[in-house]
């Protein structure tokens, strides 16, 4: 998305005024000026221009607090879009939404497996082409796409380390090259604790650690109020603490891991196990399609069904078992239960403080709060158009 400028200097300031419109939802000519240590006439300028290229709109004034009444401005959220991305090991949600990051076309979820699949990346390509072909809006009002994926991921240079290898390439550039679009990735529980940042239940705080409750488990850092990625970003791998030296196999080679033992995708299969061998469930077996009893097993969970609260019972005591060995090392002030199991947090918080209470030194424990998202499912898109809002004044957008 281009934005039109009369100079370096004021196309930078106008992308940054869209920015904290985006984020902010209204402010003042004053507050902007104070916030980008800018003229208020400079700042007023740039708002002028910004109102007559559709950008900016006039809010009315703020209330009264005993002075003059400013006058707010706000984000025109139908002047450009984002193409918002959330992945995991099977499928993709993609979304466009306006930049109140609602949907402004219908959703579409699509069967695409990362593991051991050398087509996932052209596949991926052609159902993003082909949903922005659909959708009718034109590729100049796209202002990128954002995408969240699984996998150990340098998000400044935009590659998978894990998946959708683009023979070298960077991914996020490959693929803004085949849909015309600037387009950023990074790995989906960081995106999940940006949403839940900017957006969600831990806004605006400064230390925080966000739980993606997904088919995996993942862990976004929040650390003086910004993602903390490590030494070289692979930061937050929560779901290969070792629970065990003999539990079970995970995918990365060792045993015992905590996804190995408690993520989504195990709890299903456990279920189909205890169908098999006769359990009293309202559970019905999906001969090994983890996912769609993934899904039956959480509502079942949230219906009174005792199978599957038993079974999610046992994975937020494991839960909790790392978590507090987190807790130790980060003292965090919020934990946030966050993604797609977010939707049986409360099922999952019984058990992972049974855990917190046996494992974690109470002086810790007690300072540190376990939240429900609010966000949930909805988190990690949310995440993927903050990403892109996070970097519009840094780059040339895809022409």
């Amino acid at each position: 998305m281009e934005i039109k400028s009369t100079g370096v200097k004021s196309g930078w300031l106008k992308n940054m005024i869209i920015k904290r419109l985006y984020f902010d939802k209204a402010m003042s000519c004053a507050g902007l000026s104070q916030l980008f240590d800018k003229s208020i006439p400079s700042i007023a300028k740039a708002i002028n221009e910004l109102i007559k290229e559709g950008f900016v709109i006039e809010q009315g004034y703020a209330p009264s607090s005993g002075g003059r009444r400013p006058l707010m401005y706000a984000i025109n959220t139908n002047a450009m879009f984002i193409l918002a991305v959330a992945m995991d090991q099977l499928s993709a949600r993609i979304q466009l939404i306006d930049l109140n990051n609602n949907p402004v076309a219908e959703m579409a979820t699509v069967e695409l497996k990362l593991h051991n699949n050398d087509d996932a990346l052209p596949q991926l390509i052609s159902h993003l082409n082909n949903y922005v072909e659909e959708s009718g809006i034109a590729k100049k009002k796209i202002a990128g796409i954002g995408i969240g994926m699984p996998g150990f991921i340098n998000a400044v240079e935009g590659i998978n380390y894990t998946y959708l290898d683009a023979g070298g390439e960077s991914l996020s550039k490959y693929i803004a090259k085949e849909t015309g679009i600037t387009t950023y990735i990074d790995n989906d529980s960081s995106l999940i604790a940006l949403a839940e940042q900017k957006f969600g239940i831990a806004r605006s705080q400064q230390e925080v650690m966000v739980i993606n409750l997904g088919w995996g488990i993942g862990l976004g850092m929040i650390i003086d109020g910004k993602i903390f990625r490590g030494y070289n970003g692979f930061a937050g791998e929560l779901s290969h603490i070792p629970l065990s030296d003999n539990g079970a196999l995970c995918v990365c080679g060792k045993r015992g891991c905590l996804e190995a033992e408690a993520s989504m995708l195990v709890v299903a299969e456990k279920a189909e196990e205890g169908i098999k061998k006769g359990r009293v469930t309202s559970l019905k077996p999906h001969n090994g399609q983890s996912k769609l009893m993934g899904e039956d097993l959480m509502e079942a969970a949230n219906q009174g069904d005792q199978f599957a609260i038993e079974l999610l019972t046992d994975a937020g005591y494991k839960i909790g078992k790392a978590l507090a060995i987190l807790i130790h090392i980060m003292n965090p002030a919020n934990i946030v239960l966050s993604g797609r199991g977010a939707k049986v947090g409360k099922i999952l918080m019984a058990p992972i403080q049974q855990a917190l209470h046996k494992y974690c030194i109470p002086r810790l424990s007690s300072g540190t709060e376990l939240l429900i998202s609010s966000l949930g499912f909805d988190a990690e898109l949310i995440g993927a158009a903050v990403l892109v809002m996070e970097n519009f004044d840094k780059e040339e957008r895809a022409k």
